[in-house]
């Protein structure tokens, strides 16, 4: 696939619902924001749930794959929040979930699925109120 975006969603282990806070989201969004100069990776839209996060990512450049890219985002999560707050090994599920995006279309439902992530969940009474979302490097991926 030409200029490929991928939506990822990853799991922490025991699906343990640790995620849905300030310092957490802090550090999950701080290693989005360093991924294109470390992987080559840029981050678009993303919600973070209390035990998953979601994402859209494209690559730049000189990427890493984006099974290393994932993982090493991983890693560098699980450290920078057992930094920060109490934790235990492992932080995440070793696996995670990737799929290509073949058009704008699906692009526009995949993002509207996700972010009634919450509001389905019962956290939010609209997405807008869910204050663990957002975009790092870009908002619309075209």
């Amino acid at each position: 696939v030409r200029n490929p975006l991928y939506f990822i969603t990853t799991c922490t282990h025991g699906r343990k619902r640790i995620l849905a806070d300030p310092a957490i989201a802090e550090c999950l969004r701080a290693e989005w924001l360093a991924a294109e100069a470390r992987h080559g990776w840029r981050v678009g839209r993303y919600v973070i749930m209390p035990d998953h996060v979601h994402f859209f990512t494209a690559p730049v450049a000189e990427a890493k794959a984006l099974g290393d890219f994932v993982g090493r985002w991983k890693e560098w999560t699980a450290k920078a929040i057992f930094r920060t707050i109490a934790g235990t090994s492992p932080f995440w599920q070793h696996r995670f979930f990737d799929h290509v995006l073949r058009s704008r279309e699906s692009y526009a439902e995949k993002w509207e699925y996700v972010r009634q992530n919450p509001v389905r969940a019962g956290l939010a009474n609209a997405p807008e109120d869910w204050p663990y979302s957002g975009h790092i490097h870009f908002d619309d991926p075209r």
